[in-house]
């Protein structure tokens, strides 16, 4: 039903067309905003476990002999 009201609506001659225009352009920077995240998410990893790696390595230096 919402998918059929949502088509209804893009063809809805009594939008006005900046408003399709800025809905277009907000649907772009949400994508955009959604690779960063993603982008941010793996960097965010790649450090958990550069960090991960120097406590485990610290953590062999201080066990007694």
């Amino acid at each position: 039903m919402a998918k059929a009201l949502v088509g209804y609506l893009n063809s809805d001659s009594r939008i006005p067309a900046h408003l399709a225009v800025e809905n277009s352009r907000l649907r772009a920077r949400v994508q955009e905003l959604q690779e960063l995240v993603l982008q941010l998410k793996q960097e965010n990893d790649t450090l958990v476990a550069q960090a991960a790696e120097v406590v485990e390595t610290s953590m062999q230096e201080m066990q007694p002999a």
